[in-house]
């Protein structure tokens, strides 16, 4: 088999700006779907000002960023939901942190994240898991080869007044498995994942914890999820099997 070398270098070019893990942290807190600015980058990194840029402009230029200026003010974004997936596969990969928690503070948010969190615009953690087997379950999406949206389902997103037709743009799948890296099985991503968290966040069944990507179960949304999907409301602190 003839060496390609031209795929081994961009290969090679991806994985170096990856490889730091100043620029590793900021790309996994912009899995929240959210633009963020330089500078709150910088703290949420503990980094320089000027060091962050630095980091931000490789990444940028490496196409793993996306970047929007509005007046004085920087914002950086992952670049598409394709990149979004590449450093959750990664994380997943990659595994939970060697060594516990060293605070309270830190072990209480790793927990909220383990609970229910943001994969850049759908939902992960515990409650991604719930809501994926829920929706299997009652035959709204197939797992038999990979993932799909059964019509069923696409009357029960209609049923929710959540239109997948207008929500689906270029060539994004419909549903697609996105392996979660606390539960260690896939949840629903995809247009159809997205559409679900969006109008979570929309009818207040979850609510943002602070600026990051962990979420609070409502409980406006328990009984929304008990109703829609027959999950109990007390699923989301029952232990894991």
């Amino acid at each position: 088999m003839e060496r390609d070398d031209h795929a081994g270098s961009a290969l090679a070019a991806l994985a170096a700006l990856l490889a730091d893990e100043t620029r590793a942290a900021m790309c996994l807190a912009l899995l929240d779907g959210r633009a963020w600015t330089a500078g709150e980058l910088a703290r949420y990194a503990g980094v320089a000002a000027s060091t962050a840029s630095e980091h931000l402009g490789r990444l940028v230029a490496g196409g793993l960023l996306a970047e929007e200026r509005q007046g004085r003010h920087r914002y950086v974004r992952l670049a598409d939901a394709r990149t979004a997936q590449l450093v959750e596969d990664l994380a997943a990969h990659a595994g939970p942190p060697p060594t516990g928690p060293r605070t309270l503070g830190q072990a209480g948010a790793r927990s909220a994240m383990a609970r229910a969190r943001t994969c850049y615009d759908h939902l992960a953690g515990r409650l991604g898991i719930l809501v994926t087997d829920a929706m299997t379950d009652r035959g709204l999406l197939a797992q038999s080869t990979g993932f799909a949206l059964t019509d069923e389902g696409v009357e029960w997103f209609a049923g929710l007044g959540v239109d997948l037709a207008a929500a689906r743009t270029g060539r994004r799948p419909l549903a697609r498995p996105c392996l979660d890296w606390t539960e260690r099985r896939p949840h629903l991503a995809g247009v159809a994942g997205a559409a679900l968290c969006g109008h979570a966040l929309a009818s207040g069944w979850c609510a943002r914890i602070g600026s990051g990507r962990a979420l609070k179960l409502t409980a406006q949304g328990r009984a929304a999820l008990h109703t829609h999907l027959g999950i109990a409301p007390d699923a989301l602190e029952a232990p894991t099997a």
